[in-house]
């Protein structure tokens, strides 16, 4: 399984439990916002903002909350102004990482976020230091079971997607963030369900490391996870299934 997959399941198992106690919502909930607020409040014109509201659909959001937030968005309730950070560095083994953030306060977030580095045996860099290493794709998880690799590529292809990889237990398609709507509506039309999607930073070469290294790289992603300004987490650490283990 590719690296970057790893990572996303790991997300997305860490998504399913923190929508449970309510933090994943917060922060789908400022990304709905600064969606609307940078965009508009129409879904159907800013693409951003419907990627947001189908992310938060996906993990059972109430629809009151996904309303109210494109409203503090979109300036027609009171609410909290984010402002949109990435925050860039290195972990053990010397690999990059990508950090997202969405926050009220940089200071604090500055700080919380350098120390997270730093306990992990990684260190913040300075902007631009490691966001050559990436590239914004559309990414899809399909498992084998629920479509054939023949049928699924040339739906995949004819919906504007780039690639598609077999992976074993399941099909990878990555595609411009452009056609991501596209792509993922074409799945939906064909009946194929999708066992995860999103726009990601992907690396463009991926950086091997024992497992003994990679793990230490997977709690790092993980502890920068868990920060509550903290929207997403990249790597181009490849993800082994020994670093699983």
């Amino acid at each position: 399984m590719s690296g970057h997959s790893h990572w996303a399941n790991i997300q997305h198992r860490k998504g399913a439990a923190d929508a449970k106690r309510g933090r994943e919502w917060s922060k789908l909930s400022r990304a709905i916002m600064v969606a609307a607020k940078n965009g508009g409040s129409d879904p159907v014109m800013n693409i951003r903002l419907r990627v947001a509201i189908e992310d938060a659909r996906c993990v059972s959001m109430p629809k009151e909350n996904i309303e109210r937030a494109v409203k503090k968005g979109a300036g027609e309730l009171d609410g909290v102004s984010f402002d949109e950070l990435t925050y860039e560095g290195f972990g053990p083994g010397g690999v990059a990482i990508l950090v997202e953030i969405l926050t009220d306060n940089r200071n604090r977030t500055n700080g919380e976020v350098r120390k997270i580095f730093e306990k992990g045996g990684g260190n913040m860099g300075s902007p631009g230091c490691v966001k050559h290493m990436f590239e914004r794709k559309g990414v899809f998880s399909i498992s084998a079971k629920d479509a054939d690799e023949d049928t699924l590529m040339a739906l995949a292809l004819d919906a504007g997607a780039d690639d598609i990889e077999n992976l074993g237990e399941s099909f990878e398609i990555t595609c411009d963030p452009t056609v991501f709507i596209q792509v993922k509506a074409a799945l939906a039309k064909a009946n194929i369900p999708i066992g995860a999607a999103s726009i990601m930073q992907i690396g463009k070469v991926p950086v091997d490391c024992d497992p003994e290294t990679g793990q230490k790289v997977l709690k790092l992603l993980e502890a920068l996870d868990d920060n509550d300004d903290v929207q997403h987490v990249y790597s181009n650490l490849n993800v082994t299934d020994a670093m699983m283990a």
